[in-house]
């Protein structure tokens, strides 16, 4: 398919198979589907995506019909179509980033343009891409007996398969991920970025563990080899730590050996293993083979074999000699079971290739039977055509009878009009020879001459419509005569084809009685093989006859073994037990050695903050949970001590530390929280001792609790977090009406600022003149702009932050909101305070320029300061928002607007330096040589003294970063410490 995709440049033949499969119907082909999907979205062509996104809702409708499935393969099949969509939407926003997700670092900062907003966007969406991977990989181990080796069965590899581009995904997704965090730190404040950060070490936990869990899997092992994560995830807080982050490498061996022959041969070890452990006990029991007599005592009183020992030796031998048989005879009885096995299997093979081969004969009849009745309709056609040309001919013939009757009533017309010519000629005559006799006969005369122009206008009128009928009866004969020609040309391609058709048909019924001659052969080797078959099942039945006598015999043997393994096993337990004892006895001995060090005088030498204490707090209390549970089973099941012993080990270590941890932190902290963290420690200490004393106790293992040692560790939780530094001395009730009165005061800044400003522009118009005027207008222009950008940027994020508390309230009021999300809520303040007095700043700044007090690069360090503070308080607002927000969005437009402000303002400044420094130029005219030797070797010696200035501000600003990066977990720290 993969090739198939590069040589085609698209997937369309690929969508068009998988259109006519049973998707919706058969779960473990859904789940292949699935597997060779996100194949060729990793290596397929470039355009595997495009085609494929326009089935992207029908694979989303079909996650939702799996998942109404709770057991088998729906719920797997719907979370992979839900990971494969966020794959394709993923790929679809960040074209940048290839199916396989490789990419170099220089490609990784391309892709987000330089731009922090973009990067901050990409790390979320590689967020929720790395969930949904996650998602699939536990589902699958949670769907898996992990009890047995599901990796070497045929369900579990089909399960564990496709996991394998799970693991390529993840390791890239969380290299790039790490490196985005370290990239965010080093530009927004670590308190706009600590829910990336507990997002992280969420996802940096569940993937270390599943690809703790994966390598151990045998399929895993010969196909892939899984990087290991580090113990500790990175500390971003820390900019150095991203020089030890170590990207992890999946790598793929170049010959891997075939997962299919893996189940069959890790069987045929485990046979054989089970069969030398078995022999092994029974050794080690009765002795090597018997090959030492148990009843020999000869050796130590001398006396001569009897009877009684000759046939005790004989047993022995016929013992042996029959295991020996017995284990040829299971060896030869595996073998030919597998042989029968292996023919029964061939033998069903043939008869599915046969019935294959019968199905296609009887669709090739149900073919040609098509083909015939498609035959007889065309024949039935011809038949049709050949009926309506004989109608034809017959209407043909009788127009060319009534042409015939028409053409004779014509021509007696004809004759009638020249006998009454003749019959005119002669009155003519007459008329003329009695001219003479014409007033005897005048009334005569007329009388003929009106009949006669009767007669003339009545021949005239019929040979007039003789006339018209012979024209029409003329038309009809030439289209009559066309249509007979194109039915006769009809007729006769009719009949070559009606002749061809009969021919094909007697082929196709010669072909027909072919296949059912070889339908009926097929049918009578299925007959034989059938016989054969039965054969084979009549001898199985035999065989499976003895082995039953045979396993009978074994059973006898085996209920000896189990005695002896009862034995072993209560032996077992009273190890255990003893193991248990001694794990417990050296977790108490901890605890009180770190009570002890919390009493030496060298240890009040020791300080602590209370942020590692509440670190240590929570590590215990997940551990005392997880000892809770080991405990409970270890209760329900006495075997499984194994998962108790490390529980009880990391357990002791942890509360030490919390307890050396709690009495550092006292040391520094005020009298009264001091004095309480150090008793609840003393008490948590005397707790955990009197738990494990009571685990050490058979009778008192069962009432052992350390829910107390638990509440322990919550009080002083409660006390870490009072010992915690604060970022403003405010209720968490009072931080709604905090941040709205800043907002509002950052609103009434801004527009002061602006005020300022125009008022500034107003005296420089009416007191400066010429390039000073210019450089003022310019800078004080574009400082105008950027104040229009500026508040339109924090109407943009009250309108965000409104629609954020709104969607996120639910029924409390915001008031409740703002507290509950109190973290977010000091953020937002302390990035309107910085806005406010960023723009503050920068007028002052612009005034100092103005009056010609101040310098251009001040102005130009307070306009990036603005657009820093900008990005801040845009960060802090789009943490909680909506990704498909429209206030989102046009909050991230006014963010482009205040950037692009800023870069007018440093434009304009740097211009106006450089007006101002073009004025000011130096005037050499007038300077002999030694002048300007000395001019020159002042400017050398000023030069050395700006170089060493600038070294030392560099330092100096390395240092208040540094203080300031420290801060900047507490909300405005560094203004209490100013």
């Amino acid at each position: 398919c993969i090739l198939g995709t590069h040589h085609e440049k698209g997937a369309q033949t690929f969508w068009s198979v998988v259109n006519r499969l049973p998707l919706s119907g058969n779960a473990v082909l859904c789940w292949k589907f699935c597997h060779v999907f996100h194949k060729l979205l990793r290596d397929g062509h470039s355009n595997v995506l495009k085609d494929s996104v326009r089935y992207k809702n029908e694979l989303s409708d079909m996650s939702r019909m799996w998942g109404h499935l709770s057991e088998g393969y729906g719920q797997l099949c719907s979370i992979y179509l839900k990971l494969l969509r966020t794959k394709m939407e993923f790929h679809t926003k960040n074209p940048r980033f290839p199916g396989n997700l490789q990419m170099s670092d220089r490609q990784l900062d391309e892709a987000g343009e330089n731009d922090v907003n973009n990067f901050f966007q990409l790390t979320v969406e590689m967020f929720d891409y790395l969930e949904c991977e996650l998602n699939l990989f536990q589902t699958v181990f949670s769907s898996l007996d992990m009890s047995r080796s599901v990796s070497v069965t045929a369900a579990g590899q089909c399960r564990l398969a496709p996991l394998i581009q799970v693991i390529l995904d993840c390791s890239h997704l969380y290299d790039y991920t790490v490196k985005l965090l370290f990239k965010l730190h080093s530009c927004l404040p670590a308190d706009t970025l600590q829910g990336h950060r507990d997002r992280f070490l969420e996802q940096f936990r569940k993937l270390k563990d599943l690809f703790y869990r994966s390598s151990n899997l045998q399929y895993f092992k010969r196909l892939i080899q899984i990087p290991q994560l580090p113990e500790n995830p990175p500390n971003f807080l820390r900019a150095s730590a991203l020089s030890e982050h170590i990207s992890p490498v999946v790598v793929i061996p170049a010959e891997a050996s075939s997962p299919d022959s893996e189940p069959i041969t890790d069987l045929v070890e485990m046979d054989a293993a089970s069969q030398s452990l078995f022999d092994n006990k029974f050794d080690d029991i009765f002795g090597s083979s018997f090959s030492c007599d148990p009843f020999n005592f000869n050796s130590q009183n001398g006396m001569n074999k009897d009877d009684k020992d000759r046939l005790i030796e004989q047993l022995y031998g016929e013992i042996a000699a029959l295991k020996e048989e017995l284990e040829n005879f299971k060896a030869e009885s595996a073998r030919g079971a597998v042989q029968l096995r292996g023919r029964a299997s061939e033998l069903e093979a043939e008869l599915a290739e046969q019935q294959h081969l019968k199905q296609q004969a009887q669709d090739e009849s149900e073919f040609l039977r098509a083909e015939l009745e498609e035959l007889k309709k065309q024949r039935e056609d011809t038949e049709k055509a050949q009926r309506s040309l004989t109608e034809i001919e017959r209407r043909a013939q009788a127009n060319e009878q009534r042409y015939s009757k028409l053409k004779e009533k014509y021509s007696e017309l004809v004759q009638n009009h020249a006998d009454l010519l003749r019959k005119n000629a002669e009155v003519t005559k007459q008329i003329t020879v009695a001219r003479q006799a014409q007033g005897d006969v005048e009334r005569e005369k007329k009388e003929l001459e009106d009949s006669f122009q009767r007669v003339s206008e009545q021949a005239q009128r019929k040979s007039q419509e003789q006339a018209e009928v012979l024209e029409t009866l003329k038309r009809e004969l030439a289209a009559s005569r066309q249509e007979l020609q194109v039915i006769q040309g009809t007729l006769e391609s009719s009949t070559q084809a009606g002749a061809e058709q009969n021919t094909r048909i007697a082929s196709l019924e010669q072909e027909r009685d072919r296949l059912s001659q070889a339908a009926e052969q097929h049918r009578d080797k299925m007959a034989a093989l059938q016989a054969e078959l039965q054969q084979l099942r009549d001898t199985l039945s035999r065989e499976q006859e003895s082995s039953r006598t045979e396993l009978e015999m074994l059973q006898t043997q085996l209920r000896d073994k189990e005695s002896t393994e009862r034995a072993l096993q209560q032996r077992l337990a009273e190890e255990q037990l003893s193991l248990l004892r001694g794990t417990t006895h050296e977790a108490e001995c901890m605890v009180q050695d770190a009570l002890a060090r919390m009493e030496d005088p060298a240890h009040i030498s020791c300080t602590g903050s209370a942020d590692c204490l509440l670190s240590q707090v929570l590590a215990a209390s997940e551990c005392a949970e997880r000892l809770r549970d080991a405990h409970s089973k270890y209760l329900s099941d006495g075997a499984a001590v194994g998962s108790l012993l490390p529980c009880l080990a990391l357990f002791a270590h942890l509360v030490s530390n919390t307890l050396l941890q709690g009495s550092a932190t006292s040391h520094v902290a005020p009298v009264e929280p001091a004095d309480r963290l150090l008793e609840l420690c003393k008490q948590c200490g005397s707790e955990t001792v009197s738990y494990l004393s009571a685990l050490q106790d058979p009778g008192m293992v069962a009432s052992a609790d350390c829910s107390l040692v638990t509440a322990c560790l919550g009080q002083i939780r409660a006390i870490g977090e009072e010992l915690r530094p604060r970022g403003l001395d405010v209720k968490q009730e009072e931080l709604g009406d905090l941040v709205d009165k800043e907002m509002a005061a950052t609103a009434a800044a801004i527009e002061t600022a602006s005020a300022r400003i125009e008022e500034m522009l107003s005296k420089a118009r009416a007191g400066d003149t010429g390039v000073k005027l210019e450089v003022n207008e310019r800078i004080l222009g574009s400082c105008t702009g950027l104040m229009q950008a500026i508040r339109v940027l924090v109407l943009a994020s009250k309108d965000l932050q409104r629609e954020i508390v709104e969607s996120g309230r639910g029924a409390a009021s915001p008031k409740e909101f703002y507290a509950k999300n109190s973290r977010w809520t000091e953020g937002l303040i302390s990035a309107s305070k910085a806005v406010g007095w960023g723009a503050t700043v920068m007028v002052d700044a612009a005034d100092l320029v103005v009056q010609g007090k101040g310098t251009f690069e001040e102005l130009m360090v307070c306009s990036r300061e603005i657009a820093a503070s900008t990005a801040q308080l845009v960060a802090a607002s789009k943490v909680k928002a909506d990704k498909d927000s429209a206030n989102l969005c046009k909050l991230q437009q006014a963010s482009r607007g205040v950037n692009q402000a800023t870069a007018s303002v440093v434009a304009s400044t740097k211009a106006g330096r450089s007006q101002v420094e073009e004025k000011d130029s130096m005037d050499f005219s007038s300077m002999t040589l030694t002048q300007i030797k000395r001019q020159e070797m002042d400017s050398q010696v000023r030069v050395l003294e700006l170089e060493n200035q600038l070294q030392k501000e560099r330092q100096k600003l390395g240092e208040l970063r540094k203080k300031h990066y420290e801060l900047a977990g507490v909300a405005e720290g560094w203004e209490e410490d100013g």
